[in-house]
């Protein structure tokens, strides 16, 4: 059973390593459930450094110049692109958003609806997408990686 607040969302944080290895192994394209915010905001700091290291040895690599190829970063992108996606779906079901809200953000307006919807606290009780996140992963003892 889950242990909680009285509000329903969950008693701790999801570790950064948790959030990494929940959105790059147990999730990488997993589109259903629910994600909490600390695994959203730890997936989006991951990618930042992550990124910000890539662009550092691309420009060690093929020059610091603005025409300089940056394949390091693009082949990152590609990677990241899918669980940061599911993460983003993931993350509006928590508060009770259809994930096809993510294809709206080519205009201004939903764009700022979506950054409202990840900042806020996410719905208390189950939802049409899932039960309230657990905020942990098991460690190799037969338990279910989910964190929903």
């Amino acid at each position: 059973m889950m242990e909680g607040t009285s509000t329903g969302r969950p008693a701790q944080m999801m570790s950064f390593n948790d959030a990494v290895t929940n959105c790059l192994i147990n999730n990488y394209i997993g589109f259903n459930g629910r994600a909490s915010r600390s695994e959203y905001w730890f997936w989006i700091l991951f990618t930042f450094v992550a990124s910000f290291i890539t662009g550092i040895i691309d420009g060690f690599v093929f020059g610091w110049e603005w025409e300089d190829p940056v394949w390091i970063s693009n082949i990152l992108g590609l990677i990241f692109f899918l669980p940061g996606l599911a993460v983003n779906v993931r993350r509006l079901h928590d508060v009770g958003k259809s994930g096809w809200w993510i294809l709206s953000s080519i205009l201004i307006l939903p764009i700022l609806l979506i950054i409202y919807w990840v900042i806020i606290e996410g719905d208390a009780n189950p939802n049409e997408y899932g039960e309230v996140p657990t905020n942990t992963i098991a460690r190799e003892n037969g338990i279910n990686y989910n964190n929903y």
